[in-house]
């Protein structure tokens, strides 16, 4: 959501900002642009429409894979410590619905038990299909050291084990998520306890804090210590989700667009250490997505966890439930992933129970997956950034 709401406003440079074209130019030229199309070949699931060539996300429905790297060289290596490879930490399936009046993010848990297909990759290699843990299919696809090709493995991880297509992908790592929390001047959030975890540099105390880049990164990455939960990958989603939230609120408060200063420094946060496909990677592509999602940027946004249960064959490992082939059912579908509280009748507009239906007229059923067991879905809305 941080990532196009940024690239939405990106084109506004073009009318207003002094020196707009080579802010563009080079905002453009900021992004890694991967399409990996071809690697993942043609038996995937059905997409929800052909794309118009000259709007390629108008009126149709998008999901679109967003991926947390781990990967520690260079700059990440300073913030995690050098660790050879790459893994996922985060992936979440955005689903943008066609008419644009709902943003769902679903969470998938790295620990999830899943069929891994046989990938291709850029070098000519391929890997064999397996059964394994989720966020291993980014490091088999990143054997060839290509960040889009641990994107292709992902991508048609998921696809195998939900029946969703993706549109698009974003992977996003280390610095490129401090640089953007940075660039809002940080994100204020409510710590209901303290939360102690030396493995991922993070010390807070209850209360109010406004999280720096590098804060907000700890908050998101702990499992060990003190106050940080049970200590899995699936108690740490939803802090994650949590995090998320707050930075909507965040963006939402900002009017970047009066403070060029500010939105240059975020822009150039936002399209730095990013690979992307090329629908996303292009800002005028963005621009129209952003534009037709402002009314929902204000507020139809949900974030939940995939349903899922203790795997039987390890206790420390988890995999989807019935209700998730239910959630991906009606992604797929367009269909909501959440259940709208019932409408309250209106007793003038009861129908006359003696009256006789249109045999003619039916209405599907349509079933809104459940949330996880204790999790709940939340929007930014839930989220308090401010204790009391």
């Amino acid at each position: 959501m941080l990532y196009g709401t940024a690239l939405g406003v990106t084109a506004l440079l073009a009318f207003g900002v002094t020196g707009a074209a080579s802010a563009y130019t080079r905002l453009q030229g900021n992004i890694r642009s991967v399409d990996v199309t071809e690697l993942l070949g043609e038996n995937r699931p059905t997409p929800s429409a052909a794309p118009d060539p000259d709007d390629p996300n108008a009126g149709r429905a998008l999901n679109i894979l967003l991926i947390g790297s781990d990967v520690r060289e260079g700059e990440n290596a300073e913030i995690g410590g050098e660790v050879e490879g790459m893994r996922s930490d985060t992936t979440i399936v955005m689903h943008v619905s066609a008419d644009r009046s709902r943003v769902e993010l679903v969470s998938i848990p790295r620990d999830t038990l899943v069929d891994i297909p046989a990938c291709n990759r850029s070098d000519g290699t391929a890997s064999r299909s397996q059964r394994g843990q989720f966020n291993a299919a980014f490091s088999i696809g990143s054997e060839s050291g290509q960040v889009s090709d641990a994107a292709v493995c992902t991508i048609a991880t998921v696809e195998e084990n939900t029946g969703v297509f993706i549109d698009d992908y974003v992977v996003i790592d280390f610095a490129g998520f401090i640089r953007m929390i940075d660039a809002l001047g940080g994100v204020p959030m409510c710590i209901p306890n303290d939360m102690s975890s030396p493995k991922a540099g993070l010390e807070l105390t209850a209360g109010n804090h406004v999280l720096d880049g590098s804060t907000a990164l700890a908050f998101a990455r702990a499992r060990t210590g003190t106050g940080v939960g049970d200590g899995s990958d699936t108690d740490r989603l939803g802090r994650q989700q949590q995090l998320l939230a707050a930075t909507v609120q965040t963006v939402q408060s900002k009017n970047l667009l009066t403070d060029v200063p500010q939105l240059l420094s975020f822009l150039n946060a936002a399209t730095s250490s990013i690979t992307a496909s090329p629908n996303l990677a292009s800002i005028p592509n963005m621009t129209g997505l952003a534009f037709s999602l402002r009314a929902t940027l204000g507020g139809n946004i949900a974030f939940m966890t995939v349903p899922f249960a203790t795997a039987p064959s390890d206790p420390n490992r988890v995999v989807m439930t019935d209700e998730a082939d239910l959630l991906w059912s009606n992604m797929s579908a367009d269909l909501p992933l959440v259940a709208e509280p019932p409408a309250t009748p209106d007793p003038a507009s009861t129908p006359d129970p003696a009256a006789t239906p249109d045999p003619a007229v039916t209405t599907p059923p349509v079933e809104a997956a459940p949330p996880t067991p204790g999790k709940d879905p939340i929007t930014a809305d839930d989220v308090s950034t401010v204790c009391g």
